[in-house]
């Protein structure tokens, strides 16, 4: 067996999922699955020989970069669950040289486990006719050569579906999640707010060029712009501060999964402090390793005094 990180090498990723239901599985799933891995649910674990293929095939698919890594999901549920069939299945599969296998098992205490059918009035899979007591005490001991077995055990009893989420991120995500979708952007506030802006930051303290007529009719990108913004005495600080913030909390929304983030600079017109903040921030988080894009909602619109002085503090 090998360690769950994923690794650069020509060998194709395998992990098999498997656990007590209501313990987490499809939720793991559709982390790995957002991660970049292809995942199968439910799949009859018989069949896993001829789904990756004959040795030597699963490396040539993986060293042609033509194959994700693959997750496979099964419980009892699945058809020919015998775990002692199982697992000389997977001892078979590891020892193959072009596989890399991991196997997880998502545990759960048998309280929590009652308390989650008791809320969703599920039926066990196991009860049929009896308690659902005693359905999870008959699917774990069935379970139990699997877990014991296991690569990697998680047990959820004290975990919300966002820590869950988050183990499973940090055991197989790290070779293979992609930083959020970043952008960065400037908009007027007197043309209305940016509707999906996860973070917005109002430049309006600052003196406004729209004031300076040689300035009025250009925009942030001009360097005669940026010039009377940066001598703003306040500008520096908050650029900083700004800055600094955005470094901590981008890689936190990495590790919660967030696939977008979306982050606004405006002033009253949309014109000239925002743009230039915007143009500004984007570079520093450039040079700090993202790669935002940066959009200027309000840069065509047209310069009027009616804009900014009803907007002016």
């Amino acid at each position: 067996m090998t360690s769950p990180n994923p690794v650069s090498d020509p060998q194709q990723r395998l992990l098999l999922v498997t656990g007590l239901a209501g313990a987490g599985k499809s939720t793991a799933l559709d982390v790995l699955e957002d991660l970049g891995w292809e995942t199968i649910d439910n799949f009859p674990i018989r069949m896993l020989e001829r789904l990756v293929g004959e040795p030597g095939e699963a490396a040539q698919d993986a060293s042609s970069a033509s194959r994700a890594p693959l997750a496979i999901g099964f419980d009892s549920r699945t058809r020919g669950f015998v775990p002692a069939e199982i697992i000389e299945i997977i001892k078979s599969m590891a020892a193959r040289g072009d596989l890399d296998v991991t196997f997880m098992f998502i545990d759960c205490k048998t309280s929590e486990l009652e308390r989650r059918y008791n809320e969703t009035r599920r039926r066990h899979p196991m009860a049929q006719e009896r308690t659902v007591q005693d359905g999870i005490a008959a699917e774990r001991e069935l379970l139990e050569p699997l877990r014991r077995w296991a690569d990697v055990v998680i047990d959820t009893s004290e975990l919300s579906s966002n820590e869950l989420q988050s183990q499973v991120r940090g055991l197989f995500g790290k070779e293979h999640q992609a930083e959020p979708s970043l952008t960065i952007s400037s908009f007027g506030f007197a043309r209305g707010m940016p509707p999906l802006a996860d973070l917005v930051f109002d430049m309006r303290f600052l003196d406004n060029p729209h004031w300076i007529e040689d300035l009025r009719e250009k925009t942030g990108l001009d360097d005669e712009v940026g010039a009377y913004i940066e001598r703003d005495p306040a500008f520096a600080t908050v650029f900083e501060q700004v800055k600094a913030l955005l470094l901590t909390v981008l890689p936190r929304y990495a590790a919660q999964g967030k696939a977008y983030v979306h982050v606004a600079f405006g002033c009253t017109g949309g014109r000239h402090r925002s743009v230039f903040t915007a143009e500004g921030m984007a570079q520093a988080l450039r040079e700090a390793g993202f790669s935002p894009t940066v959009r200027h909602r309000n840069l065509k619109s047209r310069a009027t005094d009616t804009i900014e002085g009803a907007n002016e503090s």
